[in-house]
């Protein structure tokens, strides 16, 4: 990435923090934002905390795309960011009132020293917990300031009536004696003191229920988000990722009202049940959540029926992703067929919803009752270990999600003669909007994938293809490569190792697992097998095609 003079001259200017109180002050607003890249890149958190604590701009976005080569702040400077924004509170010179953090958080226990969710989801709940207690302690000081302004005033008026009492009552004017001019008495100092708290109050009332009243129309869920929105200073928008051990503190950092308010656009949790989920749900302003992943919860099919009513309250939702929730219809129960058809209404009331994606749910011939209610053709449609059945497949080639379909994930779902038919259907109604296809460990065969290949090669908007873990032969490896080097818009193959690299002992038709576990042969040249489709690549002048074997590192989204 080549840096311009802007960027050159920012770094050098963070580099020494001891020269900041020099030129600080003189810094145009218009250099924050390279200056404070800039600290991020050199890893500078006492400068990205004096640069966000006099943000001069109304937000604040870190997070989101990187471009390629542009790092992910670490933690140590995610950490100053969060305690600038408190300390920005209090500072005249700060007019943050927007701090976007979506999309900033990295892997947890990764390679780097990003903050990851579950790490970064803590520090913005206690960020939110600390400005609302040191609100509270401005409060109590002001309260405390204007009891002893009141009790001066008490003192000064017992001292003129100690006065007038010495005067005698025929020297005292009409103030003095406590009496108005109309010949009522005052109520003193101390009526005076709750006349204007009640004043205030009622200013108070006034001002919430005129804002409640400029919400025409809205739910009262909504006017009481707008209710409580009179306080807040910040808006912080983020990526929640909540487990059981960090559920507590999610939920105090969203239900109490503070200076700064915590909202989602991702919502991730994991291990914690429907009800847990559901006091999250129903914490979460209704503008602004896009998408709901929900990760080895065991919320059966009640549960999620139950927590669907909930999604519909979000109108911007757009994603919902299921894994590992013990939805299992192969086993018989009495009352499924009815928490089925209340699983189907509940998904028809997502009318935004474009992304779908459901793993191990085990839900075999039920594909076309949960598909066909959704109003909107889905755009991401991710269904791997599901035990797709030849009807699903027959169902979701016909279906009206198959023409508007950017990302397919069939992974796991064994394939074989009796769904390839429905398989080349999908492919061919799916052409021209495919962009990213998954088909690892289907049990593609040479003949199979042989078959396959011809509508393969027709997706012409295809950029990443998945056909890991398959046991494919060299002989079908090659006339795999040779399809893909003449598709021109594919950059990715993640193509599955040859059986002639496996050690002596697979079985003939081995499964996923299997090729997964068995060890690769020393004596043969790995080596070997990517020399040979390089030079397919060489051969066709297509070096902008990536191939790789590399199942844990793969990642499609390198291509966008």
């Amino acid at each position: 990435m080549v840096l311009s003079l802007v960027n050159l001259c920012a770094r050098e200017v963070v580099s020494d923090h001891s020269s900041s109180p020099s030129w600080l002050r003189w810094v145009p607003r218009e250099l924050y934002r390279p200056l404070l890249e800039a600290a991020f890149a050199s890893c500078r958190p006492l400068a990205v905390g004096e640069l966000v604590q006099r943000w001069p701009e109304r937000a604040l976005r870190v997070g989101g795309r990187r471009k390629r080569g542009q790092t992910v702040p670490n933690r140590l400077s995610i950490q100053a960011l969060l305690l600038a924004v408190v300390r920005g509170l209090t500072d005249q010179r700060c007019a943050l009132q927007v701090l976007d953090l979506s999309g900033l958080q990295g892997e947890e226990g990764g390679m780097g020293d990003s903050m990851g969710g579950w790490s970064l989801t803590v520090a913005l709940c206690t960020m939110v917990v600390q400005a609302r207690a040191g609100a509270q302690r401005a409060q109590r000081k002001e309260a405390d300031r204007e009891r002893k302004r009141f009790s001066a005033l008490e003192r000064e008026r017992d001292l003129k009536r100690e006065r007038g009492q010495r005067k005698g009552p025929e020297e005292l004017s009409d103030d003095e004696t406590g009496n108005n001019r109309d010949g009522t008495a005052s109520s003193g100092p101390a009526s005076e003191e709750e006349l204007i708290k009640g004043v205030r109050r009622r200013m108070e009332m006034e001002r919430k229920r005129g804002v409640a009243a400029a919400g025409l129309g809205g739910s009262k869920r909504e006017v009481e988000e707008k209710v409580v929105d009179i306080d807040v200073m910040v808006h912080v928008r983020a990526d929640l990722f909540v487990n059981a051990r960090s559920w507590e503190r999610a939920r105090v950092a969203l239900s109490s009202p503070g200076p700064l308010k915590l909202q989602c656009r991702y919502l991730r949790v994991e291990e914690i049940s429907v009800s847990s989920i559901r006091t999250l749900l129903e914490l979460l302003p209704s503008r602004g959540l896009l998408g709901v992943d929900i990760r080895y919860s065991s919320l059966g099919v009640p549960g999620l029926a139950e927590l669907l009513p909930l999604l519909s309250s979000f109108p911007a939702l757009n994603s919902l992703r299921l894994h590992y929730c013990n939805l299992d219809f192969r086993r018989d129960h009495l009352g499924q067929e009815d928490a089925l058809r209340d699983l189907s209404q509940g998904l028809a009331h997502l009318q935004e919803l474009r992304r779908l994606s459901l793993t191990a749910l085990r839900l075999p011939g039920q594909l076309r009752v949960l598909l066909s209610s959704l109003p909107q053709p889905l755009e991401i449609l991710e269904l791997p270990y599901l035990s797709l059945s030849p009807a699903d497949l027959a169902y979701l080639s016909c279906s009206h999600h198959a023409p508007t379909l950017q990302q397919l994930d069939l992974s796991e779902n064994r394939l074989d003669a009796n769904t390839l038919t429905s398989i080349r259907r999908l492919l061919s109604q799916a052409s021209s909007s495919l962009q990213h296809l998954s088909l690892s460990g289907c049990g593609l065969t040479d003949s199979l994938l042989g078959l396959l290949l011809p509508s393969l090669g027709g997706c012409w908007a295809l950029k990443s293809l998945a056909l890991a873990l398959n046991p494919l032969s060299m002989a079908g490896l090659m006339d795999l490569v040779r399809m893909a080097v003449r598709m021109p818009s594919l950059r990715q193959l993640l193509y599955p190792n040859p059986l002639e690299d496996y050690q002596p002992g697979l079985p003939d038709l081995p499964s996923s697992a299997q090729l997964l576990d068995w060890p690769l042969d020393e004596a043969t040249d790995i080596n070997m097998t990517s020399s040979q489709l390089n030079r397919v690549l060489i051969e066709s002048r297509r070096p902008d095609l990536f191939l790789t074997c590399d199942l844990l590192n793969y990642d499609k989204d390198l291509v966008d």
